[in-house]
């Protein structure tokens, strides 16, 4: 799960600094590293570094520079992939000129990949899976660059959304499934790529639309330009990611024409009607990303909401975090019920999914000892059933709560009265896309077309 953006402006000003703001509203996506990089003199120039974006580069270092193009990236990666070499964006000064990469996504063939490219010399520096695209064109540069990154593009499978940093270019790419969300700003000759329309409101851009799927944006200074370069395999379908409304997106984005706050807002509606909790006096969201949902569950439910569980705005998302030591962690500093809203009600909590089950059992734990007499676990997603393949750390099956245990059994485990979820049927409804351009496999088990698990 990553957060990339990007910035050209046509007018030669300097875009360092809003590429800095717009990875400061996409660190959601990402809190490991962060990178920034831009063309200086015919090189790459980049500011790279482990944590948080304030931590990992200085802005004051930033301000001094100068670039008119350039891109970054914020990154969650495992705890065993947090090496600088592996932080975006990748760079290297190749036979047709400077280029640097970032990517937020998962390419499910580069082991194989990998392998044949150090059978044809390459020399790999890092884990990424931008290294492999960087490879893949050095060992074409009797191309034209952006040839050549078609040439590569047509060899990934998996998820991507790309940025790619040429001598006087970015060109932003997503994979033909659209997995990974990409949209296009604008603001004063200054144009702008970023994983989330949210990013775009900090540099005052307006969103354009969305890079389609399997589209090619090249920016440069004479503007715009489109490259409907299929890949050789084609789709047949989209597969947006469903769980970006989830869970990954900013409430405050847009991601294929569709709010990611109304979506939310509609699944704990939705939630309500299928699943009641009769007599229930109040309705609390587990912050943030479950506080949307829980307010569309108390309107549909007519029971009051309360902000009664609290967040420490200090502390990130614990889900993303890297292990599950800090995980179990993270929850007691992160979250804090208020104990006389608690007292002797009968409580709802809607949350928007259970992944591994440590922040609801420890949560309910809290909630109790705040003399709740019952409480309910509502979730606005689907039991999360498969493993992720394409962006979401749940690639080990064997860790989803849902997996492990029937709905009653994780029900207990949390310490609820109940436990109900969303349905599939209703998630696609109030997410508002057809069925067939959603991606619901880690709900559903269902999979790309041609099979690949």
């Amino acid at each position: 799960m990553s957060g990339i953006f990007g910035a050209y402006s046509t007018a030669g000003k300097t875009v360092l600094e809003e590429v800095y703001l717009g990875l400061y509203a996409l660190q959601h996506r990402g809190q490991e590293s962060a990178g920034i990089s831009w063309v200086q003199e015919g090189a790459v120039s980049s500011k790279r570094g482990l944590g948080l974006l304030h931590n990992a580069i200085d802005q004051k270092q930033i301000a001094d520079e100068h670039g008119h193009c350039a891109i970054g990236h914020v990154r969650y990666v495992p705890l065993e992939s947090s090496r600088l070499q592996n932080v975006l964006p990748i760079s290297a000064n190749y036979a047709r000129g400077p280029i640097a990469i970032a990517h937020d996504g998962i390419i499910t063939n580069l082991a194989e990949l990998t392998k044949q490219l150090v059978q044809r010399g390459a020399i790999f520096q890092s884990s990424t899976n931008s290294e492999a695209i960087l490879h893949m064109m050095a060992q074409k540069s009797h191309m034209q660059p952006i040839d050549a990154f078609v040439d590569a593009l047509r060899r990934l499978e998996g998820s991507y959304s790309l940025l790619v940093l040429l001598e006087n270019s970015i060109v932003a790419a997503r994979d033909p499934y659209g997995f990974k969300p990409l949209v296009i700003g604008e603001n004063n000759g200054t144009y702008y790529i970023a994983s989330e329309s949210c990013a775009l409101d900090i540099v005052g851009a307006t969103l354009l639309r969305d890079v389609e799927p399997g589209e090619i944006v090249v920016i440069g200074e004479k503007g715009i330009k489109s490259l409907r370069v299929q890949p050789e395999r084609k789709c047949g379908r989209c597969m947006h990611c469903s769980f970006e409304y989830v869970y990954t997106a900013r409430p405050d984005s847009i991601i294929d024409g569709r709010s990611v706050y109304e979506a939310r807002k509609e699944m704990g509606r939705r939630l309500a009607r299928k699943s009641p909790a009769e007599g229930a006096d109040l309705v609390a969201g587990m912050p943030d990303s479950g506080t949307i949902a829980a307010i569309g569950y108390a309107q549909a439910a007519h029971t009051p909401f309360e902000m009664a569980v609290v967040r420490n705005r200090y502390v990130g998302r614990t889900f993303i975090q890297p292990t599950q030591k800090v995980r179990e962690l993270g929850v007691k500093i992160k979250l804090n019920p208020i104990e006389a809203l608690f007292l002797d009600k009968k409580a709802v909590i809607v949350d928007d999914s259970i992944v591994r089950g440590t922040t609801a059992e420890r949560t309910v734990t809290m909630i109790r000892s705040c003399g709740a007499a019952e409480v309910h676990i509502r979730i606005a997603s689907p039991p999360v059933l498969h493993p992720c393949l394409y962006g979401i750390d749940t690639r080990k099956e064997g860790t989803l709560a849902a997996v492990r245990m029937t709905r009653e059994e994780l029900c207990r485990k949390v310490g609820a009265d109940s436990l109900n979820y969303l349905t599939e049927e209703d998630l696609i409804a109030a997410i508002g896309l057809p069925a067939d351009k959603l991606c619901t496999a880690c709900f559903s088990g269902r999979y790309l077309e041609d099979g690949e698990k």
